[in-house]
Parts: C-alpha cells; sequence; structure tokens
C-alpha cells in the first residue's frame, strides 16, 4: 500500500521539478522567436465582430507567448521515460516498483497525450507564424475536428479489439453493451472532451481546472488498484502545477492548442480506463468531474444557437463563460478562483459518485 502511494507521488513531485527547470528555457525560447499572435482575434466563430472580448484581452493576445503547454506535456512524458530507463539501467524492486509504462494502462494514454501535442503545436505554429489555413490563422476548427475523431476512432479500436471493452457502467443502471457502437460513442466524447478546451482564456484557469480533474482521475484509479493509470494523471498534474507556476496572473505564456488538445484527449482515454477496464464508473462520473469544461462549452454552444436563432440577440456578453464574467465586471483572478472553487467541489462529488 505504501509503496503504490509513492509510485502515485513520485511522479508528481519528478515532473513539478522537471517542469521547473525546463519552463526558463522554454520560455526565453518563445520570447526569443516571439511566439505570440500578430494581430488580436477580430471574428468569432459566427463570423461577427469581438468588440467585448477585444477590450478585455486585445494587449495580452498580441504580447504574451502560446504554446505554453509544452511544458505539461514534455513534463509528463520525460518523467515516464526517465522512470523507465531506470528500470531498465538499475534493475531491483524498487526502480521496477515505480515504473508505470504499461501496455494495459498507459501505453495509449501517452500515446494520445503525444499525439494530441503534436497536432495542437502544429496548430499553434502556423497562428504564430501566420499561415493561413481557410480565413483562420492555424489549423481551421473543422481540420482540428477530423483530426480529433481519426485518433478518437483509432482509440476505440484499441478499446474494442485489443482490450476487449464494449460497454459502459451508467450510475444506478451498471454497464450497458454498446457492441461496435462502443466505437462511435467513444469518438463522440472525445470530441465533446475537446471542446472544452475553449476553457483556456485567462490566467492560471485552464491549468488549475484541468489539475483538478486529473488530481480526481488519478484518486479514481488508485481506489481501482489501478496504480499505473493514478501515476500516470500524476505526472500529468506534476507538469500542470509547474505550468501554473508561470501561468498564474501575469501570465509567462498561454497553454494554448498543444496543452489543451493533449489534455482532453488523454483525459478521455483515462476515463475510459476507469471504466469497464477498472470495474467503475469513469465515463458517467467524467460530466460531474468535468462540469467546468462541458458548461464553458456549454456557453458557447448557447450564445451560438440564441444570435443564429433570435436575430443576433446573444444571452451572454460574451462566450465562452468566464469572458463573460469578465465583461460584468469581475477581476479575472476572481472569475479564475471561483472556477477553481466550483472545479474542487465538482471533482470531489464525482469520487464519491464513482466509489459507491
Amino acid at each position: 500500500m505504501i509503496l503504490n502511494v509513492v509510485k502515485v507521488f513520485f511522479p508528481l513531485t519528478v515532473a513539478f521539478f522537471i517542469g521547473i527547470v525546463f519552463t526558463p528555457l522554454w520560455t526565453k525560447y518563445l520570447y526569443a522567436r516571439k511566439m505570440w499572435k500578430k494581430k488580436a482575434k477580430t471574428v468569432a466563430t459566427d463570423g461577427r465582430g469581438t468588440p467585448i472580448f477585444n477590450s478585455l484581452h486585445k494587449d495580452k493576445e498580441v504580447g504574451t507567448p502560446r504554446m505554453g503547454g509544452v511544458v505539461i506535456w514534455v513534463s509528463a512524458a520525460l518523467t515516464m521515460s526517465v522512470i523507465w530507463f531506470s528500470a531498465i539501467i538499475f534493475p531491483n524492486a524498487l526502480t521496477e516498483k515505480l515504473d508505470f509504462l504499461s501496455r494495459g494502462q498507459t501505453w495509449l494514454p501517452l500515446a494520445v497525450l503525444l499525439l494530441g501535442a503534436f497536432v495542437g503545436w502544429i496548430d499553434d505554429y502556423m497562428e504564430v507564424k501566420e499561415i493561413k489555413s481557410y480565413a483562420a490563422g492555424g489549423l481551421s476548427l473543422r481540420k482540428r475536428l477530423v483530426v480529433v475523431s481519426i485518433i478518437g476512432f483509432l482509440s476505440a479500436l484499441w478499446f474494442y479489439l485489443k482490450l476487449g471493452v464494449s460497454s459502459v457502467t451508467f450510475l444506478f443502471i451498471g454497464p450497458v453493451q454498446m457492441g461496435m457502437w462502443f466505437v462511435p460513442f467513444f469518438v463522440l466524447v472525445m470530441a465533446a472532451v475537446y471542446s472544452g478546451g475553449v476553457i483556456d482564456g485567462i490566467d492560471g484557469l485552464a491549468g488549475g481546472i484541468f489539475g483538478i480533474i486529473f488530481s480526481a482521475y488519478a484518486g479514481i484509479a488508485f481506489y481501482q488498484s489501478q496504480i499505473d493509470l493514478a501515476a500516470f494523471c500524476a505526472a500529468i498534474v506534476g507538469g500542470i502545477l509547474a505550468f501554473l507556476w508561470f501561468n498564474v496572473p501575469p501570465a509567462r505564456f498561454y497553454m494554448s492548442e498543444t496543452g489543451s488538445m493533449a489534455l482532453t484527449l488523454a483525459l478521455t482515454v483515462v476515463a475510459f480506463l476507469a471504466d469497464q477496464r477498472g470495474l467503475g464508473h469513469g465515463i458517467a462520473v467524467l460530466p460531474i468531474i468535468a462540469l467546468p469544461l462541458a458548461v464553458t462549452t456549454l456557453s458557447v454552444i448557447i450564445q451560438l444557437l440564441s444570435k443564429k436563432f433570435r436575430n443576433g440577440k446573444k444571452i451572454f456578453k460574451v462566450a465562452p463563460l468566464h469572458h463573460h464574467f469578465e465583461a460584468l465586471g469581475w477581476p479575472a483572478a476572481k472569475v479564475t478562483m471561483r472556477y477553481w472553487i466550483i472545479g474542487v467541489v465538482c471533482a470531489v462529488a464525482g469520487l464519491i459518485m464513482a466509489m459507491i
């Protein structure tokens, strides 16, 4: 039991210190190469202007580097690699116990984390270098959704064919056998979770929320005795904490797509692994634990539908929701802290539901 606890907290600590050492070097590179947007966003998803958003974030949009999310996945991946190599070079009971790279629990989430990070990095690079994709810098939303769907499809096949998973457990109902329908369901869930990346927009907001979510799933995986998966989640939390050290106001950089895509796609895989593989409710509690992501995404959908079907009338002053609160006069730090508070409450509620 004690060694299992160490196995979870050790990667968190290692990832944090790797991130703290790596970040100043990465930050220096980002500023030296001026890796930020060259002009603020002026057109929303629906093609309309963004005057309120510009009044809130115009200066930060063009002066703060993107690609800060590299710190998170580099820290987590290096931590996993260092511990894995240590077990190979110095084989003994301790190093082999600490190694959490395993086919059944962490191969897939690690692969998805790195794939999402790579595609997100391409999008960020295209945006800061003003390489156009249709009318917008970076990859278009349609292209990103296609990539997410492909990754989701391949991941679903891994679950279905390699791990033998074809059902999902729902609260108060139990396992529901889906057969081949498990594959499109998986893809749909991954696309929905990916949409939660819109929460990245205020200093410290996205990092704090994702850190809370992955902490909750580390707890669920530990409860299910999926110790390798718990250690993987903890390593990501360690990387997020290092990122947050430099992302709290005033932020030295933004997480951007390379971070948000990596985290949302990996989160989806983790949630499914914490479901039937762990004989738990990993998917059923996902909307609870990730409620801040869901509500933020929903605010964008509601806003778009309202403007389309109500002759341009809006529900919120500006979407996503966190910018609406800013437009109401809330200081950005207050918005972030209250999101974090709600995130902790949701994570605890999800943990309780996952364990009943």
